[in-house]
């Protein structure tokens, strides 16, 4: 069995040459994007804690009820 590869030239450029370099940039939008649904997870978990959090534990880390009920009402995928 033999194995052929993209030797045709597109625009100058090896079609051999142009396949890695747009792997590259798709595993890299899919790390950004896996990275991006960590982070709001984590985003998300951490508001949901905080905002069950008693008045006691709150004052313990230094966060007011208010800043408690803003952080855990906002949107994960807000800083």
């Amino acid at each position: 069995m033999t194995t052929r590869t993209l030797s045709h030239s597109i625009h100058g450029h090896s079609a051999a040459f142009r396949a890695p370099v747009a792997l590259d940039r798709l595993g890299g939008a899919l790390k950004r994007t896996l990275g991006a649904l960590r982070t709001w997870s984590q985003r998300s978990r951490e508001r949901a804690q905080l905002g069950g959090l008693s008045d006691r534990m709150l004052s313990d880390i230094g966060v007011s009820r208010a800043d408690a009920v803003f952080l855990s009402n906002k949107p994960f995928w807000r800083e």
